[in-house]
């Protein structure tokens, strides 16, 4: 005699030898379902889709072996709910009829369908990182200066594109820092300390494969679940010779650019220097060219008016022309300067030749006499008015005079001078009026633009 072990069925019919369903019971955790409309229709009349072949297939495997295979039907029930349940039937004996029996497959389905999910989310994301490795590992080789992965601990090379190994020679495992001078040494180790604490730092200077020729690292770290890595990337400190000059025929660009008579250095396309001469080094008050390079011009610009949106208005214009700024150095000092700038190129620029020319003297303290004379009249009517109207006379001078300065060092532009005295432009365009400063500075034609 066959056995069948079914345990705790959702549910339970008795159907005739034809199918027709004549008894339906359910489990208490879907009791709330009415199957009494069930009773006397056909037992196919109950499911949806693909159900109905397989309860034909169900009955024709009973009626021939006395038993059947699990087969998965979606069960409607008068309500209108729908469930997926998997049956098995059984033949009773004589004309008993048969019985089957359905356990509720919609966990299982549920479970199903989160692991085909998951499968093909897991897949996806590995194409994904599959092309991003691709990406990544096409620019790494075919970028044209030189990028080389260190291991932070030994310092020693894990990996070096093609342009790395022709220009500087090194190959995995070549100890990196052994081959540099002894006296770059402490600054390339201070730099890679700075980028394993913040992120980034300041590329340096160092003197680097067969023919030692100046070049300028910086560092980035990546990190992995292998091991974390620092990212090299060194570049020529100079420029080619143009085609068709032998070396050492045309003029040496480096040293005109040392020698000349005002501040000059050069920027990429993010306003951070790359290149700087002996009196911008002075004008900032840094000692060498190493700790300048890869920070930001806008670090020194002491006016927030000048230094603002530097980058954008290099981008958009292509340069500028004798921008007044004040440039402020490591060590305090001030200086008002006119900056000039252009580009390497007129489509897609990479560099920025930037000339910060002195217009005068550093700025001196307050001149005391000044002040007793700006305050005299205060002095003298101290006593025949009122405190409170003393204050507002004092206190609209002094914005008269505020605003009437910032004009005149913004050369008229209302949208630059707004931002130097924290003003919202509407707010500025009501002080002039109030002031009566309209006619004295008026607003320049691309006042608009900012």
């Amino acid at each position: 005699m066959t056995v069948v072990n079914i345990a705790q069925p959702d549910i339970t019919l008795i159907l005739d030898i034809d199918g027709v369903i004549l008894d339906a019971t359910l489990s208490e955790a879907i009791a709330s379902e009415d199957v009494r409309a069930w009773v006397g229709r056909p037992w196919t009349d109950t499911v949806v889709g693909v159900g109905t072949t397989n309860i034909r297939e169900i009955l024709d495997d009973v009626r021939s072996t006395g038993l059947s295979a699990y087969r998965r039907v979606d069960q409607r029930f008068p309500s209108g709910r729908e469930l997926p349940i998997e049956y098995t039937t059984v033949r009773l004996g004589g004309d008993g009829g048969v019985l089957a029996v359905g356990r509720n497959y919609q966990a299982v389905h549920e479970l199903q369908s989160r692991l085909v999910a998951a499968q093909r989310a897991m897949e996806q994301e590995s194409w994904r990182l599959r092309s991003i490795e691709t990406r990544y590992r096409l620019l790494f080789d075919s970028s044209s200066e030189a990028v080389v992965m260190l291991d932070t601990r030994t310092l020693r090379v894990v990996e070096a594109n093609p342009a790395a190994a022709r220009d500087l020679n090194v190959g995995p495992g070549w100890d990196f820092l052994a081959a540099l001078l002894t006296q770059e040494r402490e600054p390339f180790e201070t730099m890679l300390a700075r980028v394993r604490e913040q992120g980034r730092a300041p590329g340096t200077v160092i003197h680097y494969g067969p023919d030692r020729e100046p070049r300028i690292v910086r560092a980035s770290l990546l990190t992995s679940e292998q091991q974390p890595v620092f990212v090299l990337q060194v570049s020529r400190f100079d420029a080619p010779a143009s085609e068709g000059t032998a070396a050492g025929d045309g003029p040496d660009i480096a040293e005109l650019v040392e020698r000349l008579p005002e501040a000059f250095v050069v920027l990429d396309r993010n306003a951070r220097v790359v290149r700087a001469n002996r009196l911008f080094l002075d004008l900032v008050q840094v000692g060498a060219e190493g700790p300048v390079l890869g920070e930001s011009l806008e670090k020194w610009l002491q006016h927030p008016g000048a230094g603002t949106g530097l980058r954008g208005v290099l981008h958009r214009y292509g340069g500028l022309r004798r921008l007044p700024a004040v440039v402020q150095g490591e060590l305090g000092s001030t200086c008002n300067v006119e900056i000039s700038a252009t580009a390497d190129s007129d489509s897609q620029p990479r560099f920025f030749g930037t000339l910060l020319r002195e217009t005068g003297e550093r700025p001196l303290p307050p001149d005391p006499n000044l002040l007793r004379a700006t305050f005299g009249s205060l002095v003298r009517d101290g006593g025949r008015v009122t405190l409170r109207d003393l204050v507002q006379e004092t206190v609209a001078s002094v914005e008269q005079h505020c605003v009437a300065s910032a004009l005149e060092l913004a050369a008229g532009n209302r949208t630059m001078a707004a931002k130097i005295l924290g003003l919202s432009r509407q707010s500025l365009h009501t002080k002039i009026n109030q002031f009566g400063l309209a006619g004295r500075n008026p607003a320049p034609s691309d006042d608009s633009d900012g």
